[in-house]
């Protein structure tokens, strides 16, 4: 016998291909899709496969999310999926769950051969996610400028499909607050068809709202990378609110300097919003000569300490003050909104080097006040908070929304685009934004205290990526688990809290 290496174990293949598993936790989420009705949401909004013949629209999309899930990243990672044949004998299974025997052998008519997959090959994935993208939106672009191709159907139905999840879990957790935090990410690509983002690379760059109190991403509209990230902002975000469920009753909105344009700022300051009325916001501003004069016009008695609170109040070292200022663009209305302006300061404590005064050019904004240099930032405001919380509350936009821009890209197939073809993109990050927020949906929902805070990457190790054998016993299909398996309770105790939230009445 020849030796497979130079330690004392070696690989062998499995006689029988069934029963093996390695996704022993995957089925969990398929469990939580059927409580929320994912599959009957998808046959209802996306409708690309109309026929009955071949792989249906809940097949495609589902197989994707579960992709997303378990870790792959590209189409072809599909494969990975149906090897596991464990996996692919309780996807089957759940499947056909429901079924009467006229729609099962109606469903096994779908293919003209006798099936031989579980979940759709990489060349059928790809004939899918072509009917996403729309070939006389191309025509339409002009050289150098932004261009947004407009969504068909079948990708406004993958939206409707979120906007239903969405829903569901605020049926669950109701909020009656809805904080928005409006923010874009570069996803680097070396597609031929990519164009360059402002960081001068190759990229696509969606433009993301995210719900803070859900933790869920309630909108997202893909972009190519050259297009500004404020570019036509207030439409996205009228379109974000319209996704807003039932029992929201209040919107706030954060954002970067992207978002510091007159016109969204009185959008949402005038209060003409049919359902929300008066928007409260806290918007990074631009800080232009005319503000700096403005901060450097501030007295020094008025410049306050902020605080971090570690136990205690600490001092961070930044600073804040009100500014006495109106831009051009305002002030020639009398009859505008009037808003709050803020400055930021950082002292910077980085020496000049000997006859270098005055020539570094920093990656930031700064102004020098009182023979001291100080980093510079603006924030812009309609709310009447004390300014030291409202400038802490505005930065945590910066944490949950971008740790959320991360989730997108590493955990998920976010960073991997598939295709040189702007719809078929824009199809594959919609569909792992679903995922994204099923994989909240369980963590908050079912797995609870303890698990909000985890990594996708932290779920596949402990959760998802279980060895089994898959049985079929009394027509019934058993996941068998290692005798030690510490994941084996919350297993259980998750499948009893989606039975709950399942049945459970809609709160008022």
């Amino acid at each position: 016998m020849i030796t497979q290496g130079l330690l004392p174990f070696k690989y062998e293949l499995e006689n029988s291909e069934a029963g093996m598993t390695g996704l022993g936790g995957l089925p969990l989420y398929l469990d939580l899709a059927a409580a929320m009705g994912v599959s009957q949401s998808i046959e209802k909004h996306v409708r690309v496969r109309v026929g009955e013949q071949g792989w249906t629209d809940v097949q495609v999309v589902m197989g994707l999310i579960l992709l997303n899930l378990a870790g792959g990243e590209h189409v072809e990672d599909l494969r990975r999926l149906e090897e596991d044949a464990g996996f692919c004998q309780v996807l089957r299974k759940i499947e056909q769950a429901g079924m009467k025997r006229k729609a099962r052998r109606a469903w096994e008519r779908r293919w003209r051969k006798e099936r031989q997959r579980t979940v759709p090959s990489a060349s059928a994935v790809f004939r899918y996610l072509a009917a996403f993208h729309e070939p006389e939106q191309e025509k339409l672009r002009q050289r150098g400028k932004a261009f947004i191709p407009a969504a068909n159907v079948h990708l406004e139905g993958l939206e409707r499909v979120n906007q239903d999840m969405v829903g569901w879990v605020q049926s669950q957790r109701p909020e009656k607050i809805a904080t928005l935090d409006m923010d874009a990410t570069l996803v680097e690509t070396q597609k031929a068809e990519a164009l360059y983002g402002y960081q001068h690379f190759k990229a696509y760059q969606p433009l993301n709202t995210y719900w803070a109190e859900q933790g869920l991403v309630l909108h997202t509209e893909f972009r190519d990378g050259n297009v500004p990230a404020g570019y036509e902002q207030l439409r996205v975000f009228e379109k974000a609110l319209s996704r807003l469920p039932e029992g929201v009753q209040k919107v706030r909105l954060r954002s970067d300097t992207a978002a510091y344009q007159y016109e969204l700022l009185r959008y949402c300051a005038e209060g003409k919003h049919p359902r929300f009325g008066r928007i409260e916001f806290a918007i990074s501003c631009d800080v232009t000569r005319e503000f700096k004069e403005a901060v450097g016009e501030v007295p020094e008695s008025e410049w306050h300490p902020i605080y971090r609170d570690k136990g205690k109040r600490v001092k961070t070292g930044q600073e804040w003050a009100e500014v006495c200022f109106v831009p051009n663009q305002i002030g020639h209305s009398k009859r505008g909104p009037e808003y709050r302006y803020l400055a930021l300061r950082e002292p910077l404590r980085q020496l000049e080097l000997p006859g270098m005064e005055g020539q570094r050019e920093l990656p930031f904004p700064s102004l020098e006040m009182n023979r001291r240099s100080y980093k510079l930032f603006g924030i812009v405001t309609n709310m009447d908070w004390k300014g030291e919380r409202l400038i802490h509350w505005q930065h945590e936009r910066c944490g949950k929304s971008e740790e959320a821009h991360k989730v997108m890209k590493e955990d998920l197939a976010g960073g991997q685009l598939p295709s040189g073809d702007f719809g078929e993109n824009a199809a594959w990050w919609w569909i792992m934004v679903l995922a994204l927020n099923l994989n909240v949906a369980l963590k908050q929902l079912v797995l609870g205290p303890g698990w909000e805070q985890r990594r996708l990457k932290a779920l596949r190790w402990a959760l998802i990526h279980l060895p089994g054998r898959v049985l079929n016993r009394s027509r019934q299909w058993i996941i068998r688990l290692g005798k030690n398996c510490s994941a084996y309770r919350l297993l259980m105790g998750a499948r009893q809290k989606i039975a709950q939230l399942a049945h459970s009445p809609t709160p008022a």
